[in-house]
Parts: C-alpha cells; structure tokens; sequence
C-alpha cells in the first residue's frame, strides 16, 4: 500500500469518527495502531468465523471486481466484510455477526497490522465497499467448499 492510497483510506476510515481530526492525531500516535470507529455511519460490518471468511475472501479475490475492506482479527479466528450502512439491520445468516448502527469496531492502521488486527483487503480510500450480494454468493460458495458440497463429481 503506497503512502497516497494509506492516507486517503486513514482520511476515509476516521471520516467515520464523531472527530475525525481527533481520530487521525490519536491514531498516527497509538501504540497499537488501533482506533475504535463507530459502525453505521459510513459502513457496516459482516464478521463470520475465519475459515469461511479467508475462503469467501479467495472467492471475492477471483472475481472481476475488487472487493472492499476486509479485516482479520488475532489467529484469523474472526473475519470483517466491510459493507453499505443499513447492511447489519436486513442481515439473516446463520454464524454472522453485525456491526451496525450503535456499535465500535476495532480498527487498525491502513497498511500496518495492529495488536493482532490486519486488513486482509485494506481500503483504498475511495470508499468501495463490499456489495452484499456478491458477498452473499461469495459466501455460498466458500461454505460449500468447506463442506466439500461441491456439485463437479
């Protein structure tokens, strides 16, 4: 990630602070590169357990268009989908969790890992975010390769 792309998704990311200059000053400075930003304003956020989250991410990762933020918790245990506000409220899927309107994330720097967070796809600043639909059919397929469902025998 160059300089330009971490800045524009710092200034992306902390937008979503209730002070986003405080946010930046305290972010640049933290030991652990962490901020807490509050979900629902810019993003919402779909966190699936992290087996089917790094394999809906190789699924999201073939396909043509590029997909948005995706964060990893310590161990991968947890997988984060970055996604259009409003998401978490209309969600229904078995094992995802939401962070939606009312709820912090944990958030490490663009381009560093942070305390055992790290963007598996970090933003680029543009605002892209992962389209739910494409996330969905990611998801159907990776889970149907966990099960080894696969209907080419």
């Amino acid at each position: 990630m160059g300089s330009m792309e971490a800045r524009d998704a710092v200034e992306w990311l902390s937008a979503a602070a209730p002070d986003p200059e405080a946010c930046r000053w305290e972010w640049e400075r933290s030991t652990f590169g962490i901020v807490l930003l509050p979900a629902g304003r810019l993003w919402d956020v779909l966190i699936v357990p992290g087996e089917l989250g790094r394999l809906t991410v190789d699924v999201l990762l073939r396909l043509e268009a590029e997909p948005g933020p995706v964060l990893a918790d310590f161990g991968d245990f947890r997988v984060g989908f970055f996604v259009p506000p409003g998401t978490a409220a209309r969600w229904v899927g078995t094992g995802v969790r939401t962070a939606g309107q009312g709820t912090w994330l944990a958030v490490p720097y663009p381009g560093r890992a942070g305390r055992g967070l790290r963007w598996l796809v970090p933003p680029d600043g543009s605002g892209v975010l992962n389209d739910p639909v494409m996330l969905e059919l990611a998801m159907h397929e990776a889970a149907a390769l966990l099960t080894g469902d696969d209907d080419e025998m």
